[in-house]
């Protein structure tokens, strides 16, 4: 598709090909447009419906009392329309080609405008409108900006970052605070606003000034003869600054140690300019103003940021643009005009604020901030490198397109209450992104177990036969996103074996792959449940401490076994399992359990459960079970949509009802509500307790939990091995593979069984004496 020569395109005819199946996808059942037009790049943003494949579990309504020989439920894969949303950033030289392809692909739209926003919504609204028959409707910038920056911080949890230039890794992700407001918003355009925001529709410049990105540009346009915003930033990263800057040392010999001045620091940019006859390359100038410029920035952000008490700073704009050069300059400077008590943020997806926020306005009658949403990683393009030198052409994939892809899901997530201190909650035990042996480790484990994923794909679904080539597009996928993470590892915000795994998932959905396991979950809930009677006969039958003991190891045992060893389902007690090893275990708590189990019974318990088959049906539920004759009421929190081998919502609830079925204990749980099933809002094989299922947060409260039960390897080592809890919490795993096992101090099987109070509260401060009080009531 070629390019006309309109002047509008304010470039050479641009020649290129947009695949519908990677670029401006699912536009056919695009809803709803929106678009950010800056000075160089387009950001195009459109909703449209996916219709997809999900699994579904149906009851065959069993409720004999001994589980019969035919199948409990069955699995059919239906169809299901969500809601997703499409951003697209590419050069403004595009536009025109974009458009001619989007009125093409465009035939199920009843919107009847587009909503615009950016310094270029006027230049090209002519365009837009006869290109596309749509009415342009200009909003406000600054609010587009602010909008979008607040969807981005509150359902990206990586969006936020720290520039670290010559550390291992260049982005330290932050987690973002569950309250985002207050924070300041350092917008660096071609000139520097700054914005104070308090609420969703509370915001206010406090301030700004003239010198900003377009200085940079018009000044080094002079200086250096060079038009090009990334070329000169390119060549800034070439120069040398003290060539032409004066330092303190220039002047002092040294450092100025009364003033606490280095030698290093810069006395006056450009200094020695005026006093040396030589000639300046051109990179040492755009170096020096470079600097000047970021420290002036810097230190304006700094003085606002004080004077308002905002410890969150981020910054924007264009000047930003994910460079290196200027990530670098403005975090040294906001780090030394603060003493380090400030830090400089940037943003993953600064980019698309202004379009995600045109389009949030345009889309005000669906209230879209009533859902959350996430980002969908197999169709992101993620967040590319900075550093030229790691790959010469990243900085050329600005002349390519870039995507964001965001799904609305079906439940609002938010924060356990039971987290001790969720602002500095932190679910991944380890972070790829810094550790380069864990991450090769990992993406090797990854790639070398696509073969199988595969197999499976294709298994769960014979009676289809194009899924064999659907899997062989998933693979294609998949393989292609290790590698990017290979070489981009913050791709998509801190690489952990928890994104990999979601990664994985995503990709999986995308290719109409929705439960690969659902037939071995199926074939292993009914070989279990046909355990269960004579499992818990076996236990009842032991003396209390023997009991308590058995039931910790059913659970473990059951967490071995989740690959699903049919030879072991054929064992009558759970006493037999000896693959879980003797104490001591690598982690182990569990005398002081025990000790604590001889108190007074738990007020409730919430058990994150994890695996289908043995490990739900002849682990967990005879747990559960102990836990409901103790008069502890239980909540039993379970995936949305499935994950790997993991228990569903769906399928719990069909279990659960089974087994009530033949055992009292569990039915009388059941009908007196002192056992209920809740879904978390997840589909992962691991546990973010920071974004789980609003209903589920609100029978945690209602219910005043007061024990928080966490089993499995992604949930409770992969993930929250270190959470804080302010309530007692039992984490409960296998570490079913060798180098984890390693790394943790173990060995292949090793058990963690970790058992934690919460942090006490400090002690109450002493009783003032009636002196002392009113000396404090008078005091200046």
């Amino acid at each position: 598709i070629a390019t006309s020569g309109d002047p509008c395109s304010h470039s050479l005819d641009k020649s290129i090909t947009l695949p519908p199946d990677e670029i401006f996808r699912n536009l056919e059942n695009a809803k709803r447009f929106a678009i950010d037009i800056g000075g160089s790049l387009t950001k195009l943003a459109y909703y449209s419906t996916v219709q997809h494949k999900v699994a579904k579990v149906r009851s065959f309504d069993n409720t004999a009392k001994e589980a019969s020989s035919e199948k409990l439920y069955e699995i059919s894969v239906q169809e299901e329309i969500t809601a997703r949303l499409h951003f697209i950033k590419f050069e403004n030289a595009y536009i025109e080609t974009c458009l001619d392809f989007i009125k093409d692909h465009l035939v199920n739209t009843d919107t009847k405008l587009i909503k615009a926003t950016g310094g270029g919504a006027h230049k090209f609204k002519d365009l837009i409108e006869k290109k596309l028959g749509l009415k342009v409707d200009k909003e406000d910038e600054m609010t587009c900006l602010i909008r979008g920056c607040n969807f981005v911080l509150r359902n990206i949890p990586h969006e936020a970052f720290i520039f670290t230039k010559h550390a291992d890794s260049e982005f330290r992700f932050q987690n973002t605070h569950p309250d985002i407001f207050p924070y300041l918003l350092v917008n660096i355009g071609s000139g520097v606003s700054i914005i104070k925001v308090e609420s969703e529709d509370k915001f206010e410049r406090i301030g700004g000034s003239s010198i900003g990105g377009g200085t940079f540009w018009g000044l080094g346009a002079l200086l250096t003869k060079t038009k090009r915003f990334d070329e000169l930033l390119q060549l800034a990263s070439k120069g040398q600054h003290t060539n032409l800057d004066m330092l303190v040392k220039d002047i002092y010999g040294g450092s100025y140690g009364s003033l606490g001045l280095t030698g290093d620091l810069i006395a006056s940019s450009f200094g020695k300019s005026a006093t040396t006859d030589k000639e300046f390359s051109k990179e040492d100038i755009a170096k020096s103003l470079l600097h000047m410029i970021s420290n002036d920035i810097g230190q304006l952000a700094c003085l606002y940021a004080r004077l308002h008490s905002l410890t969150r700073v981020y910054f924007g704009g264009f000047f930003i643009r994910g460079h290196p050069v200027t990530m670098h300059t403005i975090t040294y400077s906001i780090n030394f005009f603060t003493k380090g008590e400030v830090q400089a943020l940037f943003l993953r997806h600064e980019g698309y604020l202004g379009a995600i926020g045109a389009f949030l306005k345009g889309a005000e009658e669906d209230n879209p901030n009533q859902y959350s949403w996430g980002e969908n990683y197999a169709g992101s393009s993620g967040l590319m490198s900075a550093s030229p030198d790691i790959n010469p052409m990243q900085r050329a994939r600005s002349g390519t397109f870039d995507m964001l892809e965001m799904d609305r899901l079906e439940r609002k997530l938010v924060n356990l209450p039971l987290l001790e201190d969720p602002s500095s909650y932190v679910p991944d035990t380890v972070d790829l992104t810094v550790d380069p042996l864990a991450r090769e480790y990992w993406l090797f484990c990854f790639e070398d177990a696509l073969d199988g994923v595969v197999k499976r794909a294709v298994a769960s679904q014979p009676d289809l036969p194009e899924a064999v080539e659907r899997a062989e597009k998933f693979r294609q996928k998949y393989r292609h996103k290790l590698q990017t993470l290979r070489q981009q590892p913050f791709a998509y915000g801190s690489l952990t074996v928890r994104s990999l795994l979601d990664t994985r998932e995503h990709c999986l959905n995308e290719f109409n792959f929705p439960d690969p396991y659902s037939k071995i979950k199926q074939r292993e809930n009914d070989a279990a449940l046909r355990c269960y009677q004579k499992a818990v006969a076996a236990l009842d039958a032991l003396g209390w401490e023997e009991k308590q003991f058995a039931l910790v190891r059913g659970v473990l045992a059951g967490n071995v076994f989740d690959w699903g060893a049919k030879a072991f389902f054929h064992s009558t007690s759970l006493l037999l399992l000896l693959f879980v090893p003797e104490r001591p275990w690598l982690v182990d708590s569990y005398n002081q359990w025990l000790q604590r189990l001889k108190g007074p019974p738990h007020k409730c318990a919430v058990f994150f459960v994890d695996n289908s088959g043995m490990d739900i049906i002849l682990g967990v539920m005879p747990f559960v079970r102990e836990l409901l004759l103790r008069g502890t009421e239980v909540v039993l929190a379970s995936n949305s949509s499935p994950a790997l081998n993991d228990v569903t919502n769906g399928e719990l609830q069909i279990l659960t009802e089974t087994i009530a079925a033949m055992d009292p204990i569990i039915q009388a749980g059941l009908k007196e509500d002192r056992l209920v099933l809740v879904q978390t809002g997840s589909s992962s094989p691991c546990l973010d307790l920071g974004r789980l299922d609003k209903e589920l947060t609100i029978v945690v409260r209602e219910r005043r939990a007061d024990l928080v039960v966490i089993e499995g390897m992604g949930r409770a080592v992969h993930t929250n091995y270190f959470a804080r809890l302010s309530c007692e919490s039992l984490k409960m795993a296998v570490i079913k593979n060798p180098w984890l096992a390693e790394r943790l101090g173990g060995k292949l099987f090793s058990v963690v069984f970790k058992y934690e109070l919460p942090t006490p509260p400090p002690p109450a401060a002493p009783p003032m004496k009636e002196e002392e009080e009113e000396e404090a009531v008078f005091s200046p």
